[in-house]
This record gives C-alpha cells, sequence and structure tokens, in this order.
C-alpha cells in the first residue's frame, strides 16, 4: 500500500502506470478468492482503496490543468 503522499509525488504517467498496475492485483486476488486461495480478505480493499486514490488525484489534476 503506497501512502497518498507518495502518489502526490508521481507524474501523470507513473500515477497511470500505478493504475494498471493496482487493477492486475486487484483481478488476481479476486481470482484468488474465488479459488478459496486467499490468504487476507483485507488486502481486497487495500488494492480498491489504492485505486480509488489514484483516480481521484488524476481527476484533480485535470481539473486543475
Amino acid at each position: 500500500m503506497v501512502k497518498i503522499k507518495d502518489l502526490r509525488a508521481m507524474s501523470d504517467d507513473e500515477l497511470e502506470n500505478r493504475l494498471v498496475e493496482c487493477k492486475k492485483e486487484q483481478l488476481s486476488l479476486r481470482i484468488q478468492q474465488a479459488t478459496g486461495q486467499l490468504q487476507k480478505p483485507s488486502d481486497i480493499s487495500k488494492v480498491r482503496k489504492e485505486v480509488a486514490q489514484i483516480n481521484t488525484l488524476l481527476t484533480e489534476r485535470k481539473k486543475n490543468s
């Protein structure tokens, strides 16, 4: 889990790359959950939160520019 301070320091391209990584991780976690192999169910909510934070930052930046 990346802190919001670290996310704010990233450029738009880095944020978009991180967003793609998070969505892949989210898919992997959902597959693990469906097959009963998920060790930490809290990881799903952590990744969802990070995706939301990244989307919020990207939206803020687009509005301000």
